[in-house]
């Protein structure tokens, strides 16, 4: 009976690290594909890093997480944070730029 715990215990935590894994690789993607689809003069006009510098950085996380690193590890950690900051921070200000609602 008490040998089940430890079982149960590693199923959990690979279902866990799983979903972390699902959706550190849809975030990562997303951000990578609208950092991709997006002009290039957009990213100097609101003064952020230029597009290679985020696609590069975008890229190097998602093969990073898919080689095998997982989403818990330091880089898996660094990738999620970097696609959320472009995310939550760049596609907002590339979004106002093209909709003409910036400060610029």
């Amino acid at each position: 009976m008490a040998n089940a715990a430890p079982i149960f215990a590693f199923e959990v935590r690979y279902v866990i690290e799983l979903i972390l894994l699902v959706f550190a690789l849809i975030i990562q993607g997303v951000a990578l594909v609208h950092a991709i689809t997006q002009r290039s003069d957009a990213f100097s006009a609101i003064g952020t890093l230029p597009k290679g510098g985020w696609i590069a950085i975008l890229a190097v996380c998602l093969v990073l997480t898919l080689l095998g690193f997982g989403p818990i590890s330091l880089f898996g950690l660094i990738g999620i944070a970097a696609a959320l900051i472009y995310l939550l921070d760049v596609r907002v200000g590339l979004r106002d730029l093209s909709d003409g609602k910036g400060f610029w």
